[in-house]
């Protein structure tokens, strides 16, 4: 044969190996791309695949000097290497590894996905096969074969399934498009103009139905609703009401007075010409809570009715029964009839004389539940909603002629301390709530009290542990029990008494400092599981705890894990072992703090017991 014609059936082999190992590349990156790039598992087998080209483009340029995939002989006759096989057996490794993968996750799918899997699947194995079969006939076209039959199994039952299927969701989509575009029209007949606001760009759609409203000159979309509707604000609000409405428009407040809640509402003044209007706004999260929905509607002829009725209603309100809640300046009075919920809300500038009506509703304690998720500190919270609802406040008042109630709101950021004081008018048919800032009243009573506390703390404080001491502790019961006997028992507590075991035996056998160092340490294993409540040491190796709050919800878990730690120390001989009992207020039985320790107390010893293994 010529010998001009083997360079040219090298070249022609080396051709034919680069473009197996790139139709393998390709393969693999278009079915990663179906599986989800994203994922870790289709990464890995694109990397797969350069790894197998790169290897094999390597290997095709060492052949040029030493064959260790192919050469041909001096008759011009294919002499297959070692190098061939090695990238024979990793084409049949990957492609049979992706198609039992494709296969399983088949098997966890429905419908067209599950087909397009398998379709994958099978492409992989058609290729598998073939290039098992390529290398017993090397001259043979069965890795072309193998390409064009897994390419048309791609294509038909994968590609052009999903063209289908995209086709049938855009139509969908037009259909659904109408739909929304449908309601949208029909909600805003009910309002003057809808807002469709992207939280995190400020781009956003607005629709309108109202003549009046559209005469504002307001864009129908833009590019940063705040900063545009602030402008807005500057430019048609009333004076009066111009820094409110401009705080309401920022993307932090929006989505602070969202937290916890779907909607929220608010009004003001918006001039119209010479004449100022009131709007009320709703504000709602979307659906993908990646949106916010703004409504307004002019509610002026609204507030004119109410209006109206508050004057009808100032007719029949004696002020006397105002006035004589006026102990003290009250920055806020709320006349309230607790049966229908009717409320209205006033501001005091003197003791006698000018009231300023500022508020009127149907449903107070509604607005309660509203105003204090929204103002009142998270942790007076559940105090205000457990006074301030119908059934606590027609029993309270009742049985007594008043009751206040301390607690603190967040305004501008800023903590206010505040007293309530809230009492029946003189019809006895109707509730005078009466809101005062306590602020500096509180600075005042703390600076005393830390000039007060300073030397008494230390006398509260255990010497040795650094907890307080059995003193605090009674001064604790006695305080616990004046709230039961003044009836103030709608806050749960529960109490935990500890002792040490072994304290004794570690006196006795390494001596007082040793049992010095175990007391501390169990003080210290107390403290740190129970880090929201006081502990008090009552006793040589008796401890106590007052459980409220965060630690009282979660007091049953705080309790196993410190007796699953002293079972672990009793087990490794090692670190404080501590018996607890614990037991909780009841309100409808306990009359006496003593009780609920006692029982405590009682568990306790029970645990002891089965520390030491008697039980």
């Amino acid at each position: 044969m010529d010998l001009k014609i083997r360079p040219l059936a090298y070249a022609d082999t080396t051709i034919f190996f680069l473009l197996m190992g790139l139709s393998v590349l390709l393969w693999t990156r278009y079915v990663a791309a179906f599986l989800d790039k994203k994922r870790l598992r289709a990464k890995s087998f694109v990397a797969a695949g350069w790894i197998i080209f790169i290897i094999l483009t390597i290997g095709l340029i060492i052949n040029i000097f030493d064959p260790i995939i192919f050469y041909f002989s001096e008759d011009t006759v294919y002499e297959p290497r070692l190098g061939r096989y090695v990238f024979i057996i990793l084409q049949l490794m990957l492609f049979t590894v992706i198609s039992v993968y494709s296969f399983f996750v088949s098997q966890k799918s429905e419908g067209r996905e599950r087909i397009r899997y398998m379709a994958v699947g099978a492409s992989g194995t058609v290729m598998a096969v073939l290039i098992l079969l390529q290398n017993y006939y090397p001259l043979a076209p069965l890795y072309t074969i193998g390409c064009l039959f897994a390419n048309c199994l791609l294509h038909v039952f994968v590609e052009e399934d999903e063209k289908k299927e995209q086709v049938k969701i855009t139509e969908a989509a037009k259909k659904d498009r109408e739909i929304y575009n449908q309601v949208a029209q029909s909600l805003a007949t009910d309002y003057d103009a809808i807002y469709y606001i992207n939280i995190e760009t400020g781009k956003y759609l607005e629709i309108s139905t109202s003549k009046s409203y559209r005469a504002l000159d307001v864009p129908e979309e833009g590019r940063d609703f705040y900063e545009e509707t602030r402008e807005n604000v500057r430019r048609y609000v009333h004076p009066d009401d111009r820094f409110f409405a401009e705080s309401m428009y920022y993307r932090e407040t929006m989505q602070r007075n969202l937290e916890g809640r779907r909607s929220y509402s608010y009004k003001y003044r918006i001039m119209s010409g010479d004449e100022a209007r009131y709007y009320r706004f709703v504000v709602m999260l979307s659906e993908d809570e990646k949106h916010f929905v703004l409504c307004d509607k002019d509610i002026h002829e609204t507030i004119t009715a109410e209006s109206a009725m508050l004057e009808k209603q100032k007719a029949t309100i004696t002020y006397t029964q105002i006035a004589e809640s006026l102990a003290s300046n009250y920055d806020v009075i709320y006349y309230v009839d607790p049966e229908s919920g009717e409320y209205a809300g006033y501001t005091s500038r003197n003791f006698y004389g000018e009231l300023k009506v500022n508020d009127t509703g149907t449903d107070f304690f509604g607005e309660v539940t509203k105003n204090t998720a929204i103002l009142v500190h998270p942790q007076d919270r559940d105090r205000i909603l457990s006074v301030l609802n119908r059934d606590y406040m027609i029993t309270a008042l009742g049985e007594k002629k008043q009751f206040e109630l301390k607690y603190r709101l967040i305004v501008g950021g800023q903590t206010r301390h505040t007293r309530l004081t809230a009492r029946k008018s003189s019809d006895d048919r109707h509730v005078i709530i009466g809101v005062e800032n306590i602020e500096d009243e509180v600075i005042k009573e703390k600076e005393h009290l830390k000039a007060l506390n300073t030397e008494k703390e230390l006398a509260r404080r255990d010497e040795l542990t650094g907890t307080r001491n059995k003193t605090a502790f009674s001064e604790l019961e006695q305080s616990i029990q004046e709230n039961i006997n003044n009836g103030m028992t709608y806050l749960p507590f529960a109490i935990a008494v500890c002792d040490l075991n072994n304290l004794k035996k570690t006196n006795d056998t390494e001596g007082h400092k040793a049992g010095d160092e175990y007391i501390k340490a169990s003080a210290d294993l107390l403290c740190r599981i129970f880090d929201h409540s006081p502990v008090f040491r009552i006793g040589g190796d008796e401890f106590a705890i007052l459980l409220r709050g965060e630690d009282y919800s979660f007091r049953k878990d705080l309790v196993a894990r410190l007796r699953e730690v002293s079972m672990s120390n009793r087990d490794k001989h090692d670190g404080p072992v501590i018996a607890v009992g614990m037991s909780e207020f009841d309100p409808s039985g306990d009359t006496d703090v003593k009780d609920i320790f006692e029982r405590a107390d009682q568990l306790m010893y029970e645990d002891k017991r089965k520390l030491k293994g008697e039980l």
